[in-house]
């Protein structure tokens, strides 16, 4: 009897020992999260001390040039969708621009014909059109420049014009639909139509979010906290480089001003313009919807958001930002999101009815 007391009274004392080490780390896990997720600020901010910084996304960035008409826009919508621009029949613009994930890949870099990596980020094709200039290293003008360009890069959809117009004029809806959406041309089915037709499908890629509304003049559209957030962007300095209508998107800065980054090896602009003062120069992104568009910067080498600000403050501005101050920014970044998220519906693609080229993996 008195071993089966002592046997229990251990039993007993080891199952005190364990509670007393689970106790201790909840508690543990309890500072850490404390820890890891301060207290925020809170701020009254109007909307009338920050429009100066910023302005309200539009319904559709209009190109003159290139009017985004019903016709013209559902073709582009089919074209962006259509994986039979590439060579191999895989990958379409959406490929890399997913409209269901913030018009981004969520990779690092993105995968290409034949598996190829490519060497930069791919940016977010949401609110894109009104960038003033188009790529990490502002090589294209707009985006009616920049839609054809990947479709003939050979590490990207590896076509040919050639190939892109046989497929299409194969198909009788194409042919249909690039007559009513230029309707002024005796031969309208061309590649440079492709371009226009697909530019002009993004420039209605526009995604207005709870911030709009506040430049709108709802002040009540943000909270204490993100109004707080908002007045450390201003105060720190970001909106130096993100400002306007994307909070970017409108002009070039190196990327490293105070200190250059580690590992960075991109040379950047100077590869367009052959100026040594455009090294590790690149084009500043667009922060609109900024929370969903992770891996960030040209490489893709940062996945949370909270990371990126603090290496922007500390190598771009020279200054190191508190847990806090971190938390306080990106809580206004992500007001920056579109409300609700772009819903985009997939199109029904013409269906090929004519033998053309079959899709090659060479």
């Amino acid at each position: 009897m008195n071993i089966l007391i002592r046997r229990r009274g251990y039993w007993v004392a080891l199952i005190m020992v364990v509670l007393a080490f689970i106790l201790m780390a909840c508690d543990s896990n309890k500072v850490a999260q404390q820890e890891a997720s301060p207290t925020l600020p809170t701020a009254d901010v109007s909307p009338g001390e920050v429009n100066k910084h910023f302005g309200t996304l539009p319904k559709v960035a209009e190109n003159p040039n290139n009017p985004a008409t019903p016709a013209k826009v559902a073709l582009g919508k089919a074209l962006y969708f259509d994986p039979r621009l590439s060579k191999s029949g895989f990958i379409s613009c959406n490929s890399c621009h997913n409209l269901a994930t913030g018009g981004v890949d969520s990779l690092p870099t993105s995968v290409g014909h034949r598996w190829q990596l490519g060497p930069r980020n791919a940016p977010t094709v949401l609110n894109v059109a009104l960038h003033a200039t188009q790529f990490w290293d502002g090589r294209a003008a707009d985006v009616e420049e920049q839609a054809g360009k990947p479709i003939l890069n050979p590490a990207e959809m590896a076509s040919t014009e050639d190939l892109v117009l046989e497929r299409l004029r194969s198909i009788p809806d194409y042919v249909a639909q690039f007559q009513q959406a230029f309707p002024e041309e005796g031969n309208p089915l061309t590649y440079p139509n492709v371009a226009k037709a697909i530019a002009a499908f993004e420039r209605t890629l526009m995604t207005p979010s709870r911030f709009d509304r506040f430049l709108g003049g709802d002040s009540q559209a943000l909270s204490g906290e993100e109004k707080a957030g908002l007045k450390k962007f201003v105060e720190t300095g970001c909106v130096s480089c993100h400002n306007g209508v994307a909070a970017g998107g409108n002009s070039f800065q190196k990327f490293g001003v105070v200190r250059t980054p580690e590992g960075l090896q991109d040379p950047g602009r100077v590869e367009v313009t052959k100026d040594e003062k455009d090294r590790f120069v690149f084009k500043v992104p667009s922060l609109r919807n900024i929370a969903l568009t992770a891996p960030y910067f040209h490489d893709g080498k940062v996945w949370a958001l909270e990371e990126a600000v603090q290496i922007m403050a500390d190598v771009q501005l020279g200054k190191k930002l508190s847990l806090e101050e971190v938390a306080s920014i990106v809580k206004f970044l992500e007001t920056l999101d579109g409300e609700p998220p772009l819903q985009v519906t997939l199109p029904a693609l013409p269906p090929s009815t004519a033998t053309t080229s079959q899709p090659a993996f060479d």
